[in-house]
This record gives C-alpha cells, sequence and structure tokens, in this order.
C-alpha cells in the first residue's frame, strides 16, 4: 500500500474515533469532524451512532474541516497527471467545478488547480453516500480528494492534456466551502460577467484558465529575460520609487509627505516651525513616482559601478484613459555604457577618418550609436520567441528610418504585413502644381489599390470604405491611359490652375494605373511630423475592412522592424504640450543625443531639421519599446535644455537636472539604453487585445481600481498631516 494512502486512512480512522466520542457527548456533526465521505476499511465515516444519514447529508455542505486542522498532503497536482499514473491511488487538492450528471447514480465534475483540470468520476454503485454529498457541494469549493487513475472509455478520449484519463473518486473532504451565490463563475466562459465585475472580482476572474495561463507565461518571460541578461553580463539594479517631478514628458504622480520647506528653498525639510520663525509660510513637499528610471540609471551607468543595467522596473504615468494604457506598468529597462557605432573598417589607411562599415547612405543599414544596445535587444526577442512561440527568428530585424516609414506607410510604427505602400506622384504633376507645391514645401501623395494585384484583397474594402479623414480624396480609374482622376481631384486642383495638356501622361504607367483601380489622394507638408499621415490611417483602416469582411486575413508571422532618425525635437505630440506650451519638446526625451552629421545644424537654429539617435522596435504594427543614445556632453545637454526646450524659462526646470549635469562634467562614458514594454509585449505573447489579461490587478482604462476602491478620498484629519487643504 502507498505511503500517502497509509496516512490517508490512518487520519480518517482518528477522525471516525472522534467521530465517535463527539456523538457519545451528543454533539453534532459540524461543530467537530469534517465532512469525510468515504470508506476505510469497511467503515463508513458517513454515518454516526446518533443521527441517520440523511440528517447529515443535509448540514454536510454546512459543515467543513475546521481551519487549520490537518489534512492529507496532495500528492500530485491535476496539470501532472497522465496516463502513466494510471492504477494510482492519488490524493488531489482544487476547486470543484459545476456536476455534469450522466443519470441518478453516475457523475462527472473537473477539479481545478493551477496547474490543470482533471476530470472526476463519481458513483452510487461504489459508493452513494459519497456521490450524495459531492452533488450538494457549492461549485467552486476546495476540496481535497483520494480515488484512482483510469483510462476514459474509448470513445470519451480527448486530444487535451488529462483528456484521456479521469480519477475515480474515493473519499471527499470538504476544505472550504463556496458562496452559492458568486458573483459569476469562472468556469462559466460561455457566459462571460462584463469586464467591470470581473474586475472588480479579480480573485474570481483569476481562475479562468486564459489568465492563469497568461500569469505563468508572463513569469517565464521575466524568466528568460533575465537569463540573457545574466549571459551578457549586465547586473541587475533596483532604482528609487520616490523621486522629484521632473519635466519629462507625460504627468507623474505625486506622493505628499510630512516634510515642508520654505518656498525660496530648495532643501527638503525644513521644518514648519523654522519657516514661521522667519515670517515665512511652510509649503508641503512632494515626490513623484518616474515614469521611468531614466535619470537614475544615466546615474549609475555615469558612475562607473557598473557597465550595463537592467531591470524589470516599475514606472507611473498619468496619462488620460486609453485602452491600452495602464497607470502603473512594468518597463524592462536597460542601458549600456560605450556604446559604439559597430565595427571600424580598417582596411584604410590608419591616418584617415575611421570608416563605419555600417554607416553608409542606405535607408536599411543602422546609420546611428547604439549597435551593442541593438544585438542585445535582438538577442533577447529572438530567445523569447523561441522558447515560448517555438519561432526562430533572423539574426537581424530589419531597420528603416523614421522619414521612410512615414513617407511609404504613413505610419512611424508600420505594419509590414499590410503590402499597399503610399507613393509620392508630385513629379507626376504639371508644372504649375508641382511649383505651388515646392513654394508651400508640399508634397500630393496616394495610395493606390490595384485591382489586378496582390491589392485585390482589399478592392471590396477600398469600394465601401468611407473615410473620415477630410484631407483625403478617392478617386477611381474609369479606363486604360485615362488621366480624368486627376481632372477629377480637387485637391490638386486647388492647388494650382493647369492646362489639361500639361499632365505627364506618363503617370499611370508610372503608378501601374488601369481600369477599375482606385486610389485615395492626399496633400501635406513635405517634412513629415507626428505618428501618422491621413493615408497612413487610412491604409489601416482599408486593412480592418477587409479583414472584417473576410477578403484579407493578418499573417500570424512576427515582422519586426526597427525604426530609427526620429526628429530629435517636435511641435507635433499633443501628450507634451500641457509642458512644452508652444516651445519645442523633445520626441523622445530630453537626453537622446543628436545625430553627429545633424549638431552644426542644431547650434545654427535648424532644430526641425535635427535627427536624434532615438530607435523604436515595431512588431507587426505595435511598438513594443524605444531607446536612444543619450547625450554624454555637458555643454551639449544646457544648450537643449535652455536654447531649445528653453528650460530657463522655468528655473526650476533647469535645476532639476542640475546634478545630471554635473554628472556628465565628471567623466560619463557614452552610454545608451532601451527599454521594452514588458505588458505590451507579454499581451502579444499571449495574443490578447487587451495589456489588462497579462496583469495579475489591472486598472480600468480610466485608471480606476474596482477591486481595491483606489483612488479613493482622504479625510480632512489626513490632508493636515501632510498640509494639504481640503476644498
Amino acid at each position: 500500500m502507498a505511503p500517502e494512502q497509509i496516512a490517508t486512512d490512518v487520519w480518517l480512522l482518528v477522525m471516525f474515533r472522534a467521530l465517535r466520542r463527539a456523538t457519545a457527548r451528543n454533539l453534532t456533526l459540524s461543530s467537530r469532524i469534517p465532512p469525510v465521505i468515504g470508506k476505510v476499511r469497511g467503515l463508513s465515516v458517513a454515518h454516526t451512532l446518533s443521527a441517520s444519514p440523511s440528517s447529515i447529508l443535509q448540514e454536510s455542505d454546512r459543515a467543513q474541516l475546521p481551519h487549520g486542522a490537518p489534512f492529507p498532503r496532495r500528492s500530485h497536482t491535476c496539470g501532472a497527471l497522465s496516463s502513466g499514473d494510471v492504477g494510482s491511488t492519488v490524493v488531489l487538492t482544487g476547486w470543484l467545478l459545476p456536476e455534469r450528471k450522466v443519470n441518478h447514480k453516475l457523475s462527472f465534475f473537473n477539479l481545478r488547480d493551477s496547474y490543470g483540470i482533471v476530470q472526476l468520476v463519481v458513483s452510487a454503485k461504489e459508493d452513494e453516500a459519497l456521490l450524495a454529498m459531492m452533488r450538494k457541494l457549492p461549485t467552486e469549493s476546495t476540496v481535497s480528494l483520494r480515488g484512482a487513475v483510469r483510462m476514459r472509455a474509448e470513445g470519451h478520449r480527448r486530444p487535451y492534456p488529462q483528456g484521456d484519463i479521469e480519477v475515480a473518486v474515493v473519499s471527499c473532504l470538504l476544505l472550504n466551502p463556496a458562496d452559492r451565490n458568486l458573483p459569476f463563475l469562472p468556469s462559466d466562459t460561455q457566459n462571460m460577467a462584463n469586464e467591470n465585475v470581473r474586475l472588480r472580482y479579480r480573485y474570481l476572474d483569476l481562475r479562468r484558465e486564459a489568465l492563469s495561463a497568461n500569469l505563468k507565461k508572463r513569469s517565464e518571460a521575466a524568466h528568460l529575460i533575465r537569463s540573457v541578461f545574466y549571459e551578457r553580463d549586465f547586473t541587475e539594479v533596483e532604482t528609487p520609487i520616490l523621486l522629484k517631478s521632473t519635466p519629462e514628458g507625460a504627468r507623474e504622480f505625486l506622493v505628499p509627505t510630512r516634510l515642508t520647506g520654505s518656498p525660496s528653498s530648495s532643501s527638503p525639510g525644513q521644518s514648519a516651525v523654522s519657516s514661521t520663525t522667519k515670517g515665512l509660510i511652510s509649503t508641503p513637499l512632494f515626490y513623484a513616482l518616474p515614469q521611468s528610471p531614466q535619470q537614475p540609471k544615466q546615474l549609475l551607468v555615469a558612475s562607473g559601478a557598473v557597465d550595463r543595467y537592467y531591470q524589470l522596473a516599475k514606472c507611473f504615468r498619468d496619462e488620460d484613459g486609453r485602452k491600452d494604457r495602464q497607470p502603473e506598468f512594468t518597463q524592462v529597462d536597460l542601458e549600456m555604457a560605450w556604446v559604439s557605432w559597430g565595427e571600424p573598417d580598417m582596411s584604410n589607411d590608419v591616418s584617415a577618418p575611421m570608416a563605419l562599415i555600417d554607416a553608409d547612405d542606405s535607408p536599411t543599414q543602422w546609420r546611428i550609436g547604439g549597435l551593442e544596445v541593438r544585438e542585445t535587444v535582438e538577442a533577447l526577442v529572438r530567445r523569447l520567441w523561441s522558447k515560448l512561440e517555438g519561432i526562430e527568428l533572423p539574426e537581424q530585424f530589419q531597420v528603416t528610418t523614421y522619414d521612410t516609414a512615414m513617407h511609404r506607410y504613413g505610419c512611424d510604427k508600420p505594419d509590414l504585413r499590410v503590402g499597399m505602400e503610399i507613393e509620392d506622384i508630385s513629379s507626376y504633376l504639371p508644372t504649375s502644381v508641382r511649383a505651388a507645391l515646392t513654394s508651400r514645401e508640399e508634397i500630393v501623395e496616394a495610395l493606390v489599390v490595384r485591382a489586378s494585384t496582390s491589392d485585390r484583397a482589399f478592392l471590396r474594402a477600398a469600394r465601401e470604405l468611407r473615410s473620415e479623414e477630410k484631407t483625403v480624396e478617392r478617386l477611381e480609374v474609369a479606363q486604360n491611359g485615362s488621366i480624368d482622376w486627376i481632372r477629377q481631384s480637387e485637391i490638386i486642383r486647388r492647388t494650382a490652375d493647369f492646362a489639361v495638356d500639361d499632365v505627364d501622361m506618363q503617370i499611370n504607367t508610372a503608378l501601374h494605373l488601369n481600369s477599375g483601380d482606385i486610389l485615395w489622394v492626399a496633400r501635406r507638408r513635405g517634412r513629415p511630423e507626428g505618428g501618422s499621415t491621413a493615408l497612413g490611417r487610412l491604409r489601416l483602416q482599408l486593412a480592418g475592412l477587409a479583414e472584417t469582411l473576410g477578403d484579407f486575413t493578418f499573417p500570424d508571422d512576427p515582422r519586426f522592424l526597427w525604426v530609427t532618425e526620429f526628429p530629435l525635437f517636435t511641435r507635433a505630440d499633443a501628450d507634451k504640450e500641457f509642458l512644452a506650451h508652444g516651445r519645442w519638446s523633445s520626441s523622445h526625451h530630453p537626453f537622446t543625443a543628436p545625430m553627429w552629421q545633424d549638431i552644426k545644424k542644431m547650434y545654427e537654429g535648424g532644430v526641425a531639421e535635427v535627427r536624434g539617435q532615438h530607435y523604436d522596435l515595431v512588431l507587426n504594427g505595435v511598438e513594443i519599446g524605444g531607446g536612444s543614445v543619450r547625450v554624454h556632453d555637458a555643454g551639449m545637454q544646457e544648450y537643449i535644455f535652455t536654447e531649445i526646450l528653453q528650460a530657463s524659462l522655468d528655473r526650476t526646470e533647469t535645476t532639476s537636472f542640475a546634478h545630471l549635469l554635473h554628472a556628465l562634467r565628471c567623466g560619463a562614458p557614452p552610454h545608451g539604453g532601451f527599454a521594452f514594454g514588458f505588458d505590451r509585449l507579454m499581451a502579444i505573447l499571449c495574443k490578447t487585445d487587451s495589456i489588462r489579461d497579462v496583469i495579475a490587478f489591472p486598472k480600468t482604462s480610466v485608471g480606476t481600481d474596482l477591486l481595491f476602491k483606489s483612488p479613493a478620498p482622504a479625510s480632512r484629519e489626513v490632508l493636515a498631516q501632510y498640509g494639504i487643504p481640503a476644498k
């Protein structure tokens, strides 16, 4: 006999003897012993000497194991059982799922734990009292049971884990009964409650197999990430959570403290008493939760103590509600010292300037610094996809520039699975139109859906789509060789008057236009700005509608793309306007280094033309991470703060970075970094549209926590402790 079975039988005999003693003292079953239903050496412990079996069964769903009392240790998890365990007696624990009643003498149940689900079979032929007791147990109750593993009947085996086996239950112990009126049943995936209800009772929702699997996959991914960093000599360092508010981009969460200071003092901790004696009003002091560990990690690398840093960092941003954002999120953060531009070409004369193999004019090449960062990130992504998805990715990912992405796809995070590309048709337009466009620094673009090519999948969508883009017009080619679509174009005609004879008759040939083709035309500034253009947004609308119509299916294969050479500064970021107030703001953050070819332009005032050593990694149209090479020259960093971002308008903005500027003056090495949005990355790996599905306790889209009821108001007394007046 197995040791587990002996231990169980001994425990049951002890309970049975306690039952007899309790009965002798006229004590009820529910006050002394747990409802153990089963047989031990021929003795039915479902019976007492003074109570009938029916009366005990009526109370069995109320009685339970006294809190903290011993129960048998499980021998297996539900997910560990297999056909190799057939014939074994096992002890399992878990949550009891709804009964599937075959007839009055036979029922099936499922038992679920964190590792899997196994089918239970209970027969009245074996133990009528056991079947009656288990039928009375509320769904989602926690139980401990013992049974024999056996194969399912030949016609009832299923091709999923534990689908070919079942456990014939011998005894069942109720550990904790569930409420019979649960808000919803996690096992009923066909009638799921709405998301707000599930978020309010997240501890129930997490019992769903899909969410449980997501959390396990997230844990496995975190382990793989740490292993890659460890293999590459990175050091994991925790950086502070309580920092000072700095104007780096997004809004920050503030944390009040009981410390106070005078309005004219930059030193925290001055007491209210000292301020009062000087006739000053003390002001409350606040911490800020970090948007990212940007300054700490740069200072860490500048110190020389750590050459390669990483961290799975908690970050916080007080952003307006968005479905794919959370006020607190996890970032896979890294920073590296001594980042370079690639391997030098030593074939040249050593006295000549050092040429870099990758520094050519091709937009598919990595023409910026941070090559070591690129190699690390690609190694990490390859490991994740290999181990978690079974997909081997290429040794190097495709690279494009921001300008190329915006011109070809109308988006700074293009989805390469959609084949349609935008084309600049300005050079084919009449001379008067071209001259007007040049004077305005504008171009005319076209997105063509061709009826006779691979674009055919989008043709029905092109005919049905009614775009809300007001700066775009839809045209159709009536017949081969016809240029009537140009004459019909309001956008082209409003640009400048032109004679019909002045139209380049080769335009249809150049654009491969034929009868039945549909094209959209738009006019925009020649220098792209922001994250998308009107035609870029329309391109994605077409793909989405074609998918809805069933004409197009997005391929599952991952298409990774590096987008580099972003504008270093922008006035087209609405999210940063609350800080910029019409000034230039950083496209990435103020610590990003300019491309060395554009440094002269920056100092000469050509701010709009300066490109940054900024790189984003895009997967199938989703930005999963980004980073940059940092400014390591204190003079240049201060110039960016004061002359371009105009932080000198507010002295406190400059002093917020004084420590960083001094660290750069202490001999900081060239350095660069990167950060993944871990939640979004996991949503992709788990194939879910919502990042809330990969976070244990997420907030709603507007940043509220329905489970913990946060944020919540504080009392006047609490606010007074922090020097904050209550309204």
